[in-house]
């Protein structure tokens, strides 16, 4: 199983390892165009901050995250799994996992970025801000950067099982599954029940739970079909709807009562 996840806007501090060494990240398939994007990145904010702040489109408050972008090849790193934080990262808690999920995580997380396009949670990397929406002047739309680099890539990633894919929009426009994985891909949402809409808070910390009760579990379903039935022995409510066509994912919604 797959799972494919997206980043957090706010990230814990860099660590005190050792600088980045883009040669260990995994899927090396994606290194050149990590390497594109990092030159341009570092450039770009160790020049005119404010322009750097426009791009990246941050506010006055933020004006410390582009020093911190400048300093990317030289900040210490920490494992990616410690670098995102916020509500789904609270929620599937990686830090408090026992030893045999922590391993189900190292194998089947995959993060998605502006800048790395996709890291494994045990990827050093350092603390950074660049959202996939972000257009760099050189590069252009980040999204359209990576869909190149990873339509080989990911494909092989997947392997020939299950992709749970609970990112969000903008990061699911970097690679969207094709074929024969698309048909092995479910798309997640949750909803609120009463109300059918999606609610971000609660979204994103449902989300971290399931993907918690999975590695917690030990399940390994093998399609979307067993996902289901896998995340309703769990306690969830999933209405499931299979692709209309070849080629295209499956469609689950999660429903949830209340909103915490």
């Amino acid at each position: 199983m797959l799972v494919l996840l997206p980043p957090s806007e706010g990230k814990a501090a860099s660590g005190r390892g050792a600088p980045l060494k883009p040669e260990s990240l995994s899927l090396p398939g994606l290194a050149a165009a990590r390497e594109a994007v990092l030159t341009e990145l570092v450039e770009l904010c160790a020049g005119d901050e404010d322009k750097a702040r426009e791009v990246l489109g941050l506010s006055e408050g933020l004006r410390g995250e582009v020093g911190k972008n400048a300093e990317l090849r030289t900040a210490g790193t920490r494992p990616a799994g410690e670098i995102y934080t916020g509500v789904l990262y609270d929620a599937l808690g990686l830090a408090s996992l026992d030893v045999a999920a922590k391993r189900r995580a190292a194998r089947s997380l995959l993060v998605f970025s502006g800048l790395w396009g996709a890291v494994r949670v045990t990827d050093r990397i350092p603390s950074y801000r660049c959202s996939m929406g972000v257009r760099l002047p050189g590069l252009g739309a980040l999204g359209a950067h990576w869909r190149t680099a990873m339509a080989s890539v990911l494909p092989e990633a997947a392997g020939d099982g299950l992709v749970l894919d609970l990112r969000s929009a903008a990061y699911a426009a970097a690679w969207k599954p094709k074929g024969e994985v698309a048909g092995r891909t479910a798309a997640v949402r949750v909803l609120h029940a009463p109300t059918r809409k999606v609610v971000s808070h609660f979204n994103k910390a449902t989300k971290g739970r399931i993907v918690r009760g999975l590695l917690t579990a030990g399940a390994a379903p093998k399609g979307p079909a067993e996902l289901v039935e896998v995340l309703r022995d769990l306690g969830y409510v999933v209405e499931a709807e299979a692709p209309a066509r070849a080629g295209q994912a499956w469609s689950l919604d999660v429903l949830v009562n209340e909103v915490h």
